[in-house]
């Protein structure tokens, strides 16, 4: 197959959207298929693709609409004889899924990490006529979009993120700098989805009843003044510490006693895949594709999202009792190495893409 992966997503964003990306298109490459990312010049999606050996191509897609682009995206996957076109963003669905109709290319697939879709007429339009179909990451978001009644039953397919699990991990540290302490660790952007906000509050919470904890978030993001002015409001500066981007976080999360995902909405969230990956247990918000991953109350707890208190609550029933916290981390480690592998996803989507190309191919 020559597949086309499309992701005209800002230069300096990065996240699970761009990670899989970049996996699936590894993941194919490495099964002997032709596969190209495209993005914008200088953009952090091509600098990770190029990392990994993928072959990338510059292009710029910034709005809806842009007849020029649309002929020169026709142009290249004409030259290119592209068979499989996948689209990131809405705006990649409406410039690069037509020039795809024009080109004739046989498939396209819009690719949906987390809810892209309303109902507007507008993506009812895009969707059925530019593409063949959509490809998710959780039964949350497919039950969602078949609630629609826009789309046959097989339009879209649930493929689960998968992870590449290190065959070893060095710990790290934390007791160096925090002796005698208990690390709850979290991980991610610092912006409104991921409910940083919360998880400060909830950690004030416990610090009023107790000093042995210490929570720590690996990330960078918009709202890191805001966050940091939260934490010293609370009193709380010497158990709240910002680590700043982490390239990679699996010695922290194999260091850490216990994970949290406090987010207000996800896809399927990787980070807590990767957590459960090294034996922790997590605490996750109730979000899509967090009960997909996380068995409640045997792999971890699922909590209520915006809720301090539900944090607070979670953390401190389950920090104190080991041999759950051991339970739920080598239940979760299991889950994890028999359901959500880095393999396990590009088998399940080499077989989508080979379908889908079957199914275009035989109706000409």
């Amino acid at each position: 197959m020559n597949v086309l992966f499309i992701n005209s997503i800002g230069r300096d964003k990065f996240g699970g959207g761009e990670k899989w990306m970049v996996g699936a298109a590894k993941g194919l490459l490495d099964r002997g298929h032709n596969v190209t990312v495209a993005g914008r010049n200088r953009s952090k999606i091509l600098g990770y693709a190029n990392e990994k050996g993928v072959p990338t191509t510059v292009v710029e897609i910034h709005s809806d609409i842009s007849p020029l682009k649309t002929l020169r995206i026709a142009s290249f996957l004409k030259k290119q004889r592209v068979d499989i076109l996948i689209c990131n963003l809405n705006k990649d669905v409406r410039v690069a899924g037509l020039a795809a109709r024009i080109a004739g290319t046989p498939a396209v697939l819009a690719r949906h990490g987390m809810l892209l879709c309303s109902k507007k007429w507008k993506h009812r339009l895009t969707l059925t006529r530019l593409t063949d179909g959509i490809i998710t990451n959780s039964r949350t978001i497919r039950d969602a979009y078949a609630a629609y009644g826009w789309f046959d039953p097989d339009f879209v397919k649930v493929i689960y993120n998968g992870i590449t699990i290190p065959e070893s991990t060095k710990p790290h540290d934390f007791s160096a700098r925090f002796p005698k302490k208990k690390i709850i660790y979290s991980a991610g952007r610092l912006a409104e989805q991921k409910g940083f906000g919360y998880l400060v509050d909830a950690a004030a919470i416990l610090c009023r009843e107790r000093d042995d904890l210490v929570f720590v978030v690996s990330g960078e993001g918009k709202l890191e003044a805001s966050l940091k002015a939260r934490v010293l409001a609370a009193g709380i500066k010497s158990a709240f510490v910002f680590d700043g981007f982490t390239a990679d976080i699996y010695p922290r999360l194999a260091g850490c006693d216990l994970f949290v995902l406090a987010s207000l909405f996800e896809g399927m969230p990787n980070v807590v895949m990767e957590a459960m990956a090294m034996g922790k247990p997590v605490i996750a918000t109730d979000v899509n594709g967090a009960r997909e991953l996380v068995d409640n109350g045997e792999t971890g707890l699922v909590i209520p999202p915006r809720d301090p208190r539900a944090i607070a609550r979670a953390i401190g029933g389950l920090i104190d009792n080991p041999e759950t916290m051991t339970s739920f981390g080598e239940k979760g480690r299991d889950r994890v190495a028999a359901l959500f592998t880095m393999e396990r996803m590009i088998d399940a989507l080499e077989r989508h893409l080979l379908t889908k190309l079957n199914e275009k191919t035989d109706r000409r």
